[in-house]
């Protein structure tokens, strides 16, 4: 469903030092680059969602929609805890830390809410969080 997502920045190295390491952790490799974006995905299969950072087209400041967000869905509860430990440590702020949140889809939805250091919101998750150590059924 999803082709792509591009989210703006107002300073793409710092953006690309940030989205790097998680973009490795989840096995997405760096798919092009140029002075105004960057992105990540495969490049040689167009059937992969591909996510870009990029400098506004219109070159006003890059801004952050309130209730836009971007979510990654991961294969463990564990993968979850690393990316969002990973943005923290690159520089991005908690929206929610990694925990189960029954209420949004179910019993086994872990999820971790953070944001980059443009204020865009993501999203950690895993639908099926049983090998999470804090989850009572794993």
């Amino acid at each position: 469903m999803i082709g792509y997502v591009t989210l703006g920045t107002d300073d793409l190295d710092k953006a690309r030092a940030f989205y790097a390491p998680l973009f490795e952790h989840m096995g997405l490799p760096l798919c092009f680059e140029d002075p105004q974006v960057v992105s990540w995905g495969d490049k040689d299969d167009e059937t992969v969602p591909r996510f870009f950072v990029c400098y506004p087209f219109d070159d006003r400041p890059a801004s952050t929609g309130n209730g836009t967000m971007t979510a990654f869905r991961v294969k463990t509860a564990s993968d979850v805890d690393t990316l969002y430990e990973t943005a923290m440590r690159g520089g991005g702020s908690d929206e929610g830390k990694p925990g189960f949140r029954p209420e949004s889809y179910g019993d086994k939805f872990y999820v971790a809410y953070v944001r980059d250091l443009d204020g865009n919101k993501l999203a950690f998750a895993c639908y099926d969080g049983k090998e999470n150590p804090h989850n009572s059924e794993g």
